[in-house]
């Protein structure tokens, strides 16, 4: 593993991949350049066949593999994205792949692993449950282990991001990378800086995941005592430690990211480029407003693209909810007839759109005096849901925004 992460062994990965990876051409983002004064392109990673940048390493990795090696099977541990990776490429070599996958991996991810032909094995709540089960399995049944992001080869694999994008765009200033283990991290960060020294490579962790961060400050690889982020496939505990050096030596900065951002960001993806970004591959759309730069070319790598329906409603939701396109009110009425289309035609005045109503009675003892209505509405923004609550408060009532549930 010694002679990986050179720049020969990148330009063999370039060549190995393009067999089974789709050409992902930049997308310069207007939306994203006209908000932070830079010339931002996306790396839509979410594009390959598998929807994630991992099919590189998983098919690079099992290419140096011997075929006696190939022929025991091969076994991974993955919250989703590698294991189709590998799921793919052991396909491809006409060999056994077994999965170790969390409890808590979205059913698309475990459906399209399945797909491919691998046997998918669900155990543990994190990453780090699933990948200790799985060296258990390999040891069991003499399995060849294929590591998800701690392993050079697969680095390499990885970092053939990089190349295109020095292809596409030569001159370019920053790439901000996602980060969970780190694979993607190292490769992409170690090629650049053999290609430009110059160049400024960001790795970008969820905030309630940041173990990269934390090794960083402490200058060797520490496990933190638990993950919390909706960016499952960087839900990552301990970092790896064979690739540590690497991405010590080669990334420029760390940026953490909070869900809330993710949210918001996937809002702005599906609004103006209309594609669909996992909330892991979210993580660099996010941190370009927190870099602190003008009139640079700043590449941003969207990591995956697979979301589950379930998950993909309920950030839909809170996203707008969080953008105020959807907010709920309360107002207390007398109870008697008529008062709910005094309040419908207030608000009909200011376009807001009802979604839903409660009426609660119980709120008083006298309920003559006093029910609440709660209103859910659909507006256009913070701008148009204050509109609203002003028409009110000018009609005599007193609305008092609460928590949105829908």
């Amino acid at each position: 593993m010694a002679d990986m992460l050179t720049l020969e062994k990148f330009e063999e990965a370039a060549e190995i991949v393009r067999k089974v990876t789709s050409e992902t051409k930049l997308i310069y983002s207007d939306f994203l350049s006209n908000q932070t004064g830079n010339k931002v392109y996306l790396k839509p990673e979410n594009m390959q066949l598998t929807g994630a940048y991992k099919l590189r390493g998983a098919y690079y990795k099992i290419s140096t593999l011997t075929p006696e090696e190939r022929a025991k099977g091969l076994i991974t541990a993955s919250a989703g994205n590698h294991a189709q990776g590998v799921a793919y490429a052991a396909k491809k070599y006409g060999v056994k792949a077994v999965i170790v996958m969390p409890t808590t991996t979205p059913l698309m991810k475990v459906n399209r692993t399945k797909s491919y032909g691998a046997e998918v094995v669900l155990k543990g709540d994190v990453y780090d449950e699933a990948c200790e089960y799985a060296y258990q399995l390999a040891e069991e049944n003499g399995y060849t282990f294929i590591h998800p992001f701690d392993d050079l080869a697969v680095a390499t694999g990885q970092g053939t991001i990089a190349m295109e994008i020095f292809k596409e765009l030569p001159l370019v200033d920053y790439i901000l990378v996602p980060i969970g283990g780190g694979g993607l991290a190292t490769g992409v960060s170690t090629l650049a800086k053999l290609l430009n020294p110059k160049i400024k490579v960001i790795g970008v962790e969820p905030a309630g995941a940041n173990c990269m961060q934390e090794s960083f400050k402490a200058g060797q690889v520490v496990t933190l005592p638990g993950v919390n982020t909706i960016a499952d496939g960087t839900a990552v505990k301990t970092p790896g430690k064979n690739i540590f050096p690497y991405i010590k030596e080669n990334l420029d900065d760390i940026i953490t990211i909070p869900d809330e951002e993710l949210v918001a960001s996937f809002l702005d993806i599906v609004e103006n480029h209309k594609i669909v970004v996992e909330n892991s591959g979210l993580l660099t759309v996010a941190a370009v407003r927190h870099l602190d730069v003008k009139n640079k070319k700043v590449v941003a790598i969207l990591s995956g693209g697979n979301m589950d329906i379930i998950t993909m409603s309920s950030v839909l939701q809170q996203g707008l909810i969080l953008r105020d396109r959807i907010f709920t009110v309360s107002v207390l009425l007398p109870d008697k007839p008529g008062e709910l289309s005094k309040v419908s035609d207030v608000i009909a005045k200011e376009s807001g759109n009802v979604i839903k109503l409660e009426h609660n009675q119980f709120v008083s003892i006298n309920r003559k005096a006093a029910v609440e209505l709660r209103i859910t509405l659909e507006t256009f923004g913070t701008e148009h849901k204050n509109q609203i609550i002003k028409a009110l408060e000018e009609n005599g009532y007193q609305p008092r925004q609460v928590r949105t549930n829908i």
